[in-house]
């Protein structure tokens, strides 16, 4: 067979013409050498029509794309392969595809299988990351959208099952190899890596044996330019009193005085914790691999042996730039209308900018370098059987495991904080399509300046099993109907652990700048790392902002800050506790001490399903009624790190201690489910296919969210701590769904589709954010000598601190230093159970909610072959409306669709002569990504998206099987940008960068 023009020899066509040797002169020649050779239509338009094929044979609503189709289209990973089907759209992490959406619904609510199995993950969620999984290694992809008794339960969105090569599928031997190049330009230091693939499979022993073996091998270098505002916003609603001056009221308060635009009374306005740069690259290495083995010792029985393997390897270094908002002092602001408003320029003025012997505050520029490794595998054996004529029966079982692990001595996530403390006050002008930050300092921001505060170093990680084992079959009753039927088990296990040494010297304390060597900072400009531009600071005269940050090798700063100060961190008191380096500047191993929480679910479940096909009035038609149920048992355990004390060691923050003792917690939830499901297809005419189908499914929660224990964050800004509690007995998302649709067939691998669909969803699972007093912790920033000094004109927590460490330096509960000039160098105040109120933590915990919800939609799409010309296109569009929007004039945490957004895309594509060419246009609206941010239940949005991919390949005629291709991935470079509950609150943008893959393929 010619692997690229699919011209090849039918077995078939081969038995036919035997035939016609032995009865003499049954076929002319013309139609035997018809018989004999059959053209397979491979390439673009070849695996269109297997995807039609399948769409239309299918017993309900269902998309799919083929190997092919996967193998001509920029596939960095099969997410970005997946999302020109109708209705599904992706989330891109780095600019790569890595989860998927389906109808709106978010990653979460789709289950992802690979050959009909579940595969352990280790994202938290049930979401599945598509990063692991090189689209080489598979042979297609279905998405079926509507529900029925003989899939596996969880995908209330869709059950996306990937489809693996076997042998047998392919009885001829087939080998191919691949081999590209990558350039990503959203790398700083961008340079071409490799990727290589191969698959290989074969037959032997008269087609009683086969094996199919496939691996795939990639490196990329890439990264990415962001502005960001990492601690969010925090929203109040404004009121109108002469209290409201920003010294007695809580954080974030606006004054009187100073603002244009002030909000009014009503209005709800929110506030930034700190504004920045972060620059950051990435260095992956992947690896995929699959063993297939299949045996038919008879016509009647097949037995298929299937290993499948991946190891992701992810190293990111980074280095930031920002100014922290304390709120307090002299603020100056510049607001937006409201009744949601934000500030379009903010500035704050410290004690320093008038006075020269105040200390400034400081410039934070961290930094990190992380290494983990995700790596996961699945052993599965597969026994099919045809008893009779009319009994099939069938026996699956898998053994698979993931995890992700830290692969480097520096943890999982770390980062080593430094500072200039240089800064007599900042404005951040929001006007810009990024923000503009301006320092107010006496010389500027030099490398002389820099110095070492604190640092955290957290290794984490992550194993998942799952066993699954099902046993089913069909039972043919006649010629118009059968039943399936089944029975399976499957447990799944998930254990979290983390530990973390943090170096709590956020205040500079830690030495001076003169202890560094300025060669460390390499000065950079900001503006020519983005494409963007951001404001022009006309309202506060005109100043130039910000165009300077420090890059710097953490691994070299990080050995001079340990030499430095490694051996005294700890008899400082500035760490926690020690790495495995023996000192604080390192992560450490020791996960007995500190976080330890897992989960085992334990599902099983029974279905049957009636199948009957008839006519009525000259129309075929089928009808699909089936029931399943579902009982599930979650059983969690958690160790968690108990605090006994806090202490106020910097201005903003308050950092919590502990006793080094743990706690012991088991909890426990069940539940069960019966999920009946009908649908009808009918045949109108030959080329025109109607739909219906009613169903109800569940989703279950997340695995983080059941698992038990309340943990807490270790830095209080403000004094007001955060922490996340699971709940093991939580409930699963229910949904009953209604599909229609129409579907016309009207040539070769062309149609035209319309479906509309209707899900009723009810047991939310929101955040429940609850003020808890965990652990009694006295606050040493909320009591009896705050409120004495207060009292006596103390304004601001750097006053206020002043005036405790003055009046009260003898007291147990208050630790000070001063240097050479008699001045404040460190100031510890310690909480005191006599004197200061407990501390509060806003504690996260999900719970199941009695809010119903509609989601209403509609899919269209078209698929048209432009006669023998070799063009052609797809196009489609998704919409799709929510009853329970997000509403953003509501401040607590809300029962809302996460995820949810309208998808279009429309692919121009041209196949013939061995030339083909593509190019796609995807499109997803905004849409809420989350209902939290780090300071509470404040909404984050992601802004409408489109990007541009295009492929270009030629199979050289001089050479048999070879075809050299050119990819291209957001051709055009854009960007992501998120906000927070209006639009002028930014969170984050992220610009990447173009990545072109040019490479050649070989099949033998």
């Amino acid at each position: 067979m010619n692997k690229m023009t699919g011209f090849k020899k039918n077995s078939i066509a081969v038995a036919i013409a035997t035939l016609a040797g032995v009865s003499g002169a049954a076929f002319a020649q013309s139609e035997l050498d018809a018989a004999l050779e059959e053209v397979v239509v491979l390439g673009i338009r070849g695996s269109l029509e297997k995807s039609m094929d399948a769409k239309r044979d299918a017993k309900g609503i269902v998309d799919a794309i083929s190997a092919e189709d996967i193998g001509k289209f920029p596939d960095t990973n099969l997410a970005e392969s997946m999302q020109r089907i109708t209705g599904v759209s992706i989330d891109r992490v780095n600019g790569e595809g890595s989860k998927v959406t389906v109808r709106g619904l978010g990653p979460d609510f789709n289950l992802v299988t690979l050959n009909g199995r579940q595969l352990a993950r280790t994202t938290g969620g049930r979401s599945f990351d598509f990063q692991n999984i090189a689209s080489d290694m598979v042979t297609g992809v279905e998405v079926a959208k509507t529900s029925d008794a003989t899939l596996p339960s969880g995908g209330m969105g869709a059950t996306i099952n990937m489809l693996t090569a076997r042998p047998f599928n392919t009885p001829e031997r087939t080998a191919r190899f691949a081999v590209k190049g990558v350039l990503d330009e959203s790398s700083d230091d961008a340079s071409i890596t490799p990727e290589y693939s191969g698959f290989y499979s074969d037959t032997f022993a008269d087609g009683k044996f086969g094996v199919a073996i496939s691996g795939s091998v990639s490196e990329r270098e890439s990264g990415s330019s962001q502005a960001v505002v990492p601690g969010g916003w925090i929203s109040s609603e404004g009121q109108m009193d002469n209290n409201w001056d920003g010294v007695n009221d809580a954080w974030g308060a606006v004054p009187l005085v100073n603002q244009v635009n002030r909000p009014g009374e009503g209005d709800i306005y929110s506030v930034s914790q700190n504004t920045g740069y972060k620059f950051e690259e990435q260095q992956r290495e992947r690896a995929n691999g699959q063993l297939v083995l299949q045996w038919a010792p008879t016509d009647d029985i097949t037995a298929t042996v299937d290993y499948n393997y991946y190891k992701n390897k992810i190293a990111k270094q980074f280095n930031d730039i920002s100014v922290y908002h304390s709120w307090q002092n002299d603020q100056r602001g510049v607001w937006s209308d409201g009744p949601i408003a934000s500030p379009i320029i903010y500035t704050e003025l410290y004690p320093s900018y008038t006075d020269d012997t105040k200390a400034p505050s400081d410039v934070a520029m961290g930094g990190g370098s992380t290494r983990e490794v995700y790596e996961g595998d699945m052993f599965a054996v597969n026994l099919e059987w045809q008893v009779s004529d009319s009994l099939n029966l069938f026996f699956d079982g898998q053994h698979s495991e993931a995890e992700r692990r830290p692969d480097s001595p520096w943890g999982t996530s770390n980062v080593l904080s430094l500072a200039a403390l240089v800064r007599d006050g900042s404005s951040v002008d929001y006007t810009g399509e990024i923000p503009a930050v301006y320092v107010y300092t006496k010389d500027g921001i030099k490398a002389a300046d820099i110095e070492v505060t604190g640092s955290v170093f957290t290794n984490s990680k992550d194993h998942s099993e799952i066993d699954q084992f099902r046993f089913g079959g069909n039972f043919e009753l006649n010629e118009s109907s059968d039943i399936d039927f089944g029975i399976a088990r499957q447990e799944v296990s998930n254990r979290s652990q983390s530990t973390f040494v943090q170096r709590n010297s956020w205040g500079g304390e830690a030495g001076t700048p003169a202890d560094l060597d300025d060669s460390l900072f390499v000065a950079k400009s900001i503006s020519d790392r983005f494409n963007e531009s951001w404001g022009d600071f006309s309202e506060i005269g005109g100043l130039e902002p910000l165009d300077i940050y420090y890059a710097w090798d953490f691994e070299a700063v990080r050995a001079a800050a340990e030499s430095l100060y490694g051996d005294s961190a700890v008899d400082l008191g500035y760490a926690n506790r020690l790495g495995d380096c023996g000192t604080a500047f390192c992560a450490s191993t020791d996960y007995a001490s500190d976080t330890d929480r897992g989960t085992t679910e334990i599902s099983n479940s029974a279905y049957a399903q009636y199948n009957f096909s008839s006519e009525m009035f000259r129309m075929p038609y089928q009808v699909h009624a089936g029931l399943r149920y579902e009982e599930t048992e979650v059983d969690s355990v958690s160790v968690v790190p108990s605090y006994t004390g806090a202490e106020w060691k910097s201005n903003n923050e308050v950092v919590v201690t502990g006793d080094g003792t743990q706690e012991y917690l088991r909890e426990t939830g069940e539940y069960d489910y019966w999920l009946p499901s009908i649908s009808f297809k009918l045949n109108l005419i030959d080329d025109i296919v109607a739909r219906a189908a009613v169903s109800k499914a569940i989703t279950r929660p997340s695995y983080e969210d059941i698992k038990g224990g309340t943990t807490i964050g270790t830095v209080a800004n403000g004094g007001i701590g955060g922490g996340s509690s699971g709940n093991p007995g939580l409930l699963p998302f229910e949904s009953i769904n209604y599909d229609l649709s129409v579907e016309w067939y009207y040539g070769e691998a062309s149609y035209a589709s319309m479906g509309l669909f209707r899900k009723k969803v009810s047991n939310f699972i929101s955040g429940g954010i609850t003020n808890k007093t965990v652990f009694n912790i006295p606050n040493p920033a909320d009591g009896a000598l705050v409120d004495e000094a207060r009292a006596n004109g103390a304004n601001s927590a750097g006053a206020i601190r002043e005036y405790i460490a003055t009046n009260y330096a003898d007291s147990p509960f208050v630790e000070v230093t001063l240097d050479d000039e008699g001045n404040f160098d460190q100031i510890f105040i310690y909480g005191n159970p006599a004197t200061d109120n407990d501390m509060v933590f806003r504690i996260s915990q999900p719970v199941n909610g009695d809010v119903e919800n509609t989601i209403d939609g509609v899919e269209l799409a078209v698929q048209h072959m432009f006669g023998e010309s070799g063009f052609g296109m797809q196009a489609n569009y998704t919409y799709v409306d929510s009853e329970l929007e997000y509403d953003p004039f509501i401040l607590a945490d809300q029962e809302a669709m996460v995820g949810l957004s309208d998808s279009a895309n429309l692919v121009g594509f041209y196949d013939k002569h061995g030339f083909q060419a593509r190019v796609a246009y995807n499109w997803r609206d905004d849409f809420l990504m989350s209902r939290g941010q780090e300071t509470g239940p404040n909404p984050q949005y992601t802004e409408a998206y489109s990007q541009i991919d295009l492929n270009v390949s030629y199979e050289v005629p001089q050479l048999e099987g070879l075809q050299v291709f050119l990819e291209g991935i957001n051709v055009t470079d854009e960007h992501k940008r998120d906000h927070g509950r209006a639009k002028g609150q930014l969170m984050g943008l992220y610009q990447g960068g173009p990545r072109w893959q040019l490479g050649a393929r070989y099949a033998f």
